[in-house]
């Protein structure tokens, strides 16, 4: 922690028109005895038991609580969202004035950062990592200015796989604007999450997801972790029924059975690994960068070349080529043991 750490106001960082904003209540909002056995008639809901007949519990509270005690963080600092998108989305238009201010990336990067820039039609500033896939915290700095709102960094970083070094993340925290750390391949990685410094840095905001290594990709689910003002002003223009029923019940599900999932992601660490060792057999393959997450960026003689040769032999990869410092690079994610010996089996047939 740092005594020279910002304090910003983050109510005056906030757009006036979201300050000004009431939020809708629903009828769910209003009453939240969800568990008790009352007779509802307030939500104009179909009256007939199925499961599904009912709207969701817009605040998620069962499932926070779950959040909670595993992550050790108070429910005032969480909110869910439908996808780390939706969660990134709000951030934007919570903090973001169109056609004025401007966020900062640092590329190569997950390419959703500048479209959800773009579509709030807020001005994307692209700044290039280093050879390392490092930050550029000098670059950075001189690319700041009175309109600067937010600092997105993904770490691990998507596509190069690696995190980004804590001295640098820390001289970031240190300026008076919003720092969101997308950590949606955290749990592939020993080090420690950004989710410790939460209380330290009221500009910080950490995004986590169920998508990757719990398995859930298809259920949707981001998890939002930051100041319990920063969470208050995200909850004014949230959704009411962001999350489904589904959602919540599978998710709570899979959060309680943590241990199963830590088999599984022990599992993935050791098919990189095997992976990793195999690849560096093979000619075509120059440079494997390494990995804190569940893929592998390896450098090849053509990318364009093998991608394609690989698609015609029923692997799909992605062809990362045409992003900056990632030239005749394909981003590998480790699949099953059997997924990896096809794979290997596939790029040996190559010429």
């Amino acid at each position: 922690m740092d005594d020279r750490r910002p304090n910003i106001n983050i109510i005056d960082f906030a757009r006036p028109s979201i300050l000004k904003l009431k939020p809708y209540a629903s009828a769910k909002d209003e009453f939240k005895d969800f568990d008790n056995d009352l007779i509802f008639l307030d939500a104009n809901e179909n009256p007939y038991e199925n499961g599904l007949n009912r709207y969701p519990d817009p605040n998620q509270t069962k499932l926070k609580n779950v959040i909670s005690e595993i992550k050790g963080i108070p429910l005032q600092n969480i909110l869910l969202g439908n996808g780390s998108d939706e969660i990134l989305d709000m951030v934007f238009r919570v903090f973001c004035e169109p056609l004025k201010d401007n966020v900062i990336i640092s590329i190569p990067t997950f390419g959703m950062y500048k479209v959800l820039a773009d579509i709030n039609n807020v001005t994307c500033k692209k700044v290039l990592l280093t050879t390392d896939f490092q930050l550029d915290v000098e670059n950075i700095l001189s690319t700041i200015d009175e309109n600067t709102k937010i600092i997105l960094l993904c770490s691990p970083n998507n596509p190069t796989g690696n995190l980004m070094a804590k001295e640098d993340v820390l001289k970031l925290l240190l300026l008076p604007v919003l720092v969101v750390i997308d950590e949606a391949y955290i749990d592939f990685s020993d080090a420690k999450s950004w989710l410790n410094e939460i209380g330290n840095y009221n500009n910080l905001i950490v995004t986590q997801t169920l998508s990757k290594a719990f398995g859930l990709a298809g259920i949707r689910l981001g998890i939002c972790y930051a100041s319990d003002k920063i969470i208050e002003l995200l909850h004014k223009i949230k959704m009411p029924y962001n999350v489904s029923i589904l959602t919540q019940i599978k998710a709570t599900k899979s959060l309680e059975e943590v241990v199963n999932i830590q088999n599984e992601i022990d599992l993935i660490i050791r098919n990189k690994s095997n992976l990793y060792k195999e690849l560096l057999k093979i000619d075509l393959v120059n440079k494997i960068y390494d990995s804190d997450t569940n893929f592998l960026l390896v450098k090849v003689d053509n990318a364009n070349i093998r991608y394609a040769q690989l698609l015609e032999k029923g692997v799909v990869v992605r062809n990362r080529t045409n992003e900056p410092l990632c030239e005749d690079c394909l981003r590998i994610t480790v699949g099953t043991e059997q997924d990896n010996e096809n794979l290997i089996k596939a790029l040996r047939s190559l010429n």
